[in-house]
This record gives structure tokens, sequence and C-alpha cells, in this order.
């Protein structure tokens, strides 16, 4: 555990948590949050590269927590700027420790740990952890002092391509807010919006629409419509997010000839996002490269069924399956019969359908008590706790 004779500094360099809200930054968020909780006598400094100084933060009230923000630069400076901030900053403050949530941040720790022996930690998503060339990279990877991997796919994909020391490189997985996602009944006013009835079957994906994107699986959800409304002839499918894609999905929907039957449901606020899946009678991202899927745990937490793909991080958000239908996210035909059987009630876990036996599921797995208790148990493993 932390020495309580010494005041503790940890600084965390993360690249937003204010004015984007993906995978990355709702996992920042809550890493800052477990840190404050965990070590609440600890000195804070966060580094937030794409952020303004003008955006709000619950954690502005905490005399022991500092923000240095450099969203303000002009996006063409702010990657130098940032790193010269990043150094400087480190060099004249020397902290126990840095945690980047980036991997690409750990390059500039790699660097002021040769320098000063500051030891770091840095956190493996997805995508940007896989396929590394870089040798710096490689490098400031076997030098980190621990590596958090979101999930058991990331980090053996981490482990097999860049042969690193096993015992560095744990799972922290993501966490949620349940608090904001809970079951209640089909919302009356987008029964009405989308002129759905309340009987009526609803599938459901929430994900960027963007085309380095596409392996979140929403091509095949609607390759897989045509032999689903064969037998379920009044299924709908709505799609929320927004994306550089949209174009080419319209056009797909025409060419499959499912006006009728999807919508593309656009940007929905975090304040809605409950209502949709709700809505929803299965959730369904058949992906084959999510690090994770937070998308998962808040469907789960609505006591949705949800399919996913089994060929990524979408193996631990549904725990093996136990939580919900895995399948091949290249099967379209698979795709579209474990659809099938879940609408109609058929698919063998029955744990789908117990909307609050699944809410407890999801909250005792990957809440954030157990997700708080998880970096402890990380942390107090490795060095640079042990000799503060």
């Amino acid at each position: 555990m932390l020495n309580s004779l010494k005041t503790i500094k940890i600084n965390l360099w993360i690249p937003d948590i204010f004015s984007y809200k993906g995978g990355i930054q709702v996992y920042s968020r809550f890493l800052l949050y477990a840190f404050q909780s965990l070590y609440p006598k600890a000195l804070y400094s966060i580094f937030l590269k794409n952020d303004s100084k003008n955006q709000p933060s619950r954690a502005d009230d905490l005399s022991n927590t500092k923000f240095y923000f450099s969203g303000n630069y002009p996006l063409f400076l702010r990657t130098l700027t940032f790193s010269i901030k990043l150094i400087l900053f480190e060099v004249w403050q020397r902290p126990d420790l840095i945690i980047t949530t980036h991997l690409n941040f750990a390059v500039a720790a790699y660097w002021l740990k040769r320098l000063t022996g500051i030891p770091y930690c840095t956190v493996a998503h997805g995508i940007e952890a896989w396929n590394i060339k870089k040798p710096v990279l490689k490098a400031a990877l076997h030098n980190a002092d621990l590596i958090l991997a979101v999930s058991s796919y990331t980090r053996n994909r981490l482990l097999r391509e860049q042969n690193l020391d096993p015992n560095k490189v744990s799972i922290l997985p993501n966490t949620f807010d349940h608090f904001r996602f809970q079951p209640a009944p089909k919302p009356a006013n987008l029964l009405k919006k989308y002129g759905l009835k309340p009987e009526q079957p609803v599938i459901l994906t929430v994900g960027r629409l963007a085309e380095v994107e596409r392996y979140k699986g929403y091509d095949q959800v609607l390759q897989a419509l045509p032999t689903i409304r064969q037998t379920i002839p009044d299924v709908h499918y709505i799609l929320v997010g927004k994306g550089d894609d949209k174009p080419r999905i319209e056009q797909m929907i025409t060419q499959l000839g499912l006006q009728d039957c999807v919508t593309l449901a656009g940007f929905v606020s975090d304040e809605q996002l409950c209502n949709y899946y709700n809505l929803c009678d299965v959730f369904a991202m058949p992906s084959k490269r999510e690090g994770f899927g937070i998308v998962y745990l808040e469907a789960l937490a609505c006591g949705k069924p949800v399919l996913g793909g089994n060929q990524d991080g979408a193996i631990d958000a549904l725990c093996h399956g136990e939580l919900g239908a895995l399948v091949n996210p290249d099967d379209v035909e698979e795709i579209a019969k474990i659809l099938i059987q879940i609408l109609q009630k058929n698919y063998p876990n029955t744990l789908i359908y117990q909307p609050e036996a699944l809410r407890e599921k999801v909250i005792n797995t990957f809440g954030f008590e157990n997700f708080k208790k998880t970096l402890g148990r990380h942390l107090d493993k490795y060095f640079f706790f042990k000799n503060i």
C-alpha cells in the first residue's frame, strides 16, 4: 500500500475526457476517479491533450487535483506543445508515478523514465495496441512498469505480438455508470417518433458510423435482416451514431430494400441513450476488432439480451457467453439465426431473458467498485508503490 508518511504525486496523461466520449475517454475518467478514491491524499496532475480549460470537470473542486489543458492550441501545434509541457513539468515536479491512458503517450513517458527514473503505467485498449511496428513504441511498452489491458483479448495479442513480460501486463476491464442504465418500459416518445408498436421487435446497435469502424458489424446486421424478416416480418433495426460512413450505409439499405425497417437515428445524447437501450429487444454489435465494448455493459444493465462477436474483446464483456450470445462476426447466416432465436425467446441461455438478474450480474462483474478494487490489487503488486 502507499506510504501515508509521504505525499504521493500521481500524474495522468489523457487524450480527453470532456470534449469527446468514446471508450478511451470513459475509461480514462473512471481510472481517474478510481485513483482519487483509492489514494485520496495523493496530489494529482491531469494533462489533457484535446480538452480546453473552459470545459467543466467533476473533479475541479478537489484541491488535490489540478488540470492542465492543451485543447486551446491549434491542432497542428497541439502534439508538440503537449509533449513539451509534459516533459518540462515532469522533470520539474518529479511525480512518483505517471499513468498514460493511451499507448502513444507512453513514448514520452519512456524517455522521461530514461532521464529521471520516473516509473510509468500505460493502458492498452484495442486497435491502437495491435500490430505495433514503431521501434520507439515497442521500447516504451517493454520498459513500462505496468501495462493495463482492458480485456484478455487485448492482453493476449500484446503478449503474442510484442513478446512482453506477462507479469507486467494485467487486465483491468472497462467499467460503466450503472446508475444511468437500468431497465424500463419502452419509451412512449420514441415509439411515437419512429412509428413503432410496443410489441414490435427492435434490434439496436450503438456505435460511431465511421469508415474506420466498420468492424463493429452493422453491415452484417443489415445483411442479416432480409433473412430475419422472413420469420419476423415486423422487425425493426435502429442504428444509433453518426460518422462519415453514413452515405454508404444509406446506399446499402436501399440496395437491400430495407428502407421501411431500418432507422438511422444519428447522434443520441448521453441523457437519451438509456431510453434507446430500453426501446430495443436485443442489442447487436457483432464486432471483430473491438477492444472491449462499453456499450455491451450499458445494454446489459438495461436488462437487454446482447449479441457480440466471438473474435475480440466482446468475449470478455459477455463473459465468454455467460451474459449474452457470441457469434462469428463474418457469418451473416449465423447472426440472422441467433437474432431470430433471441427475438423468439428460444435462445438456450435463459439469463438473457431475466432483466434484473442480468443487470445484477453485469454490475457485480464490471461495476465501478470492482474496477477500483482490481486496480488497487494490480498497483499494490508493483515496486513503485512498495517503495514509496
